[in-house]
Formats: C-alpha cells, structure tokens, sequence
C-alpha cells in the first residue's frame, strides 16, 4: 500500500508539468477581414488558439485570404517558444454568397501532417449530403501514446443536422478503409442540441448509436458564450477503444475564455458566440516506478487521483 501511495504522490508530484497534447475545434463565428482587423480580438483568438497543438477553425470567411495569415503571424509573435503552420481547405458551401473554409493551425515542432483528403461528397444514393464537405486530415504526433491519427471537421447546416451528422458515418468508413486506420476523431460545431438535433432523432444518427464511437463532450456541457442559451453544439468524437484509451480522463471540455480572461459578455462574443472545445491525448512520458505505473497529470490534485486510480484499475 506503501508503495502505491508513493507512486500517487510522484503522479500528483507533475501536475504543473504535464506535457499532454491539445487538440481544440473552434468556431470563430464570421472569422475574415473586419474581425482580423480588430487588434483586441487577434490577440484573444492568439492565446486560445496557442494553448492547442493542433486547433480546427471553424466559419472562416476569408474571401480576399488576408485574415488567416494575419492570425498565423500574430499567433506567432504571441508565442515565439513554439512554430506554428496553417492547412486550409478550399472555400466550401453550397452558394457563392456564402462560403466558409476549415482550417487546421497546429504546432510544426509536436506535430506533422501526413494526409489530407477533401471529402467529395459522392456517395451514390446520396450526393450532396453536405453544406460543408469534411476536410479530412491524418497526423503524426510522436509525443502522444497514439502517435498517428485522423481529424474529420464539420460544421454541420443547422436545418439539415440530423442528415449531415448521419452521413458523417459514412465519411468515417471510407477514411478507416481508405487510410487503414481506425485512430479517427470527428470534431466542430455539430449543432447536435437544443432544437437542431431533436432527441427523437437521434436514433436515425449512426453516429450516435454505433457503439464504437466514444461523444467525448456531454450533453449537459454548454459551447454557446450568450448567457441566454445553454447548448452543446460543438463536439469531439473519438473512435474505437484504442483511441479513446489514449484520451485523458475528464480532459474534454469547453474552454470558456470569457471567465479565463475575465472578458464581459460583450467582449467575448466579438471575439466567437462559440467556446473552443478541447481533449487532451495521453503524453509517451509516463514512467515506471518499481512496478508501479506514474503519469504527467495536469489537472487539479482530485483529478489527478481519478486520472490514477483509473489506469491502475485497467
């Protein structure tokens, strides 16, 4: 019993010094030219997105491409201890007037791409399933147990949600098939609450009912800023037991930058009427100690205790 006790006093020992990798999915509501000049605004969208190794953006309007590589380079003057790279897909949607592209900004020096696919959207029997074709992205992220996976965005139409997140599932089979992989996490703004994903619905969502994909973000968790609304719209969905095993225990959340910066409402939703939502995956630092397994914790002392006891029960 001893010897336990000292392994949970090493593990909490790290809770300042965990090194777990981040990966968020942000809406950033209209993001282009008239919100990448708003100074204020760039440097809060810098220090969300900085905290992430790999961050999805969502509701880019870049039309002119001026907005994305000014957030790059303002989140690279904010954070000089990391290097920061950008990959866009082409501008998506199904009107000319109204367009958005996803974006993946991640750490060059954590992280690498391997693959990339734009979804076509050509499944016989049902074309043209999205507003928003998934642009699906594999990386290989040696500091994680994982090492490489695959990120399939969407940002679902929220009168077409139940249709769009269904068909999901079967841009999720043709990546596994495709790549060979079944390390595959679908995240973005789902709209998948309140009154666009309807309860009586969500039996019709294969997304929802196969028993293989792991909804990491509660249903009772809030991603909206406006103090008027409490919905979880924006999710992250993980694959398989593997993958979801190499997902710290309670590390999906919203990250609610408005009371981290101690932002007023109105401040907080010039900068997205959405909070990012964010997983960590389990760090390749965790150790032995005389049999006994220690690992990087980086949450309070309660969590790291069920962190623990968690993994020494498997």
């Amino acid at each position: 019993m001893s010897l336990l006790l000292l392994s949970l006093l090493l593990a909490v020992s790290n809770v300042q010094g965990g090194s777990n990798f981040r990966i968020c999915a942000f809406n950033l509501h209209h993001f282009g030219e008239s919100k990448a000049n708003k100074n204020d605004v760039m440097i809060i969208l810098a220090r969300i997105i900085s905290r992430c190794d790999v961050c999805l953006l969502q509701e880019v309007r870049d039309s002119k491409g001026t907005a994305v590589p000014k957030l790059l380079q303002t989140i690279r003057r904010y954070d000089t201890q990391n290097q920061y790279d950008v990959l866009a897909s082409e501008r998506l949607g199904r009107q000319k007037s109204y367009q958005e592209q996803y974006v993946f900004v991640f750490r060059t020096n954590t992280v690498t791409v391997t693959g990339q696919y734009q979804y076509p959207d050509n499944l016989p029997g049902d074309e043209n399933a999205f507003s928003r074709e998934p642009f699906v992205v594999r990386f290989r992220a040696p500091k994680t147990s994982i090492n490489e996976f695959v990120l399939i965005p969407q940002h679902t139409t929220p009168s077409n949600t139940t249709k769009e997140l269904d068909a999901l599932y079967d841009v999720l089979q043709q990546v596994r098939n495709m790549w060979k992989t079944e390390n595959v996490m679908l995240l973005g703004d789902f709209n998948a609450d309140c009154g666009y994903l309807p309860k009586k619905n969500r039996k019709n969502v294969r997304l929802i009912t196969d028993s293989s994909l792991y909804w990491l973000i509660r249903d009772n968790s809030d991603t909206t800023v406006r103090l008027t609304t409490s919905c979880s719209y924006d999710r992250i969905v993980v694959h398989g037991e593997i993958f979801n095993r190499a997902v710290v225990p309670f590390s999906a959340q919203p990250f609610n930058f408005q009371q981290e910066y101690e932002l007023t409402e109105e401040q907080a939703l010039n900068v997205s009427d959405h909070y990012p939502v964010e997983v960590l995956l389990k760090a390749v630092s965790s150790n032995a100690f005389n049999g006994v397994i220690s690992f990087t914790c980086s949450f309070t002392v309660f969590q790291c205790f069920s962190y623990i006891i968690f993994h020494l029960l498997l």
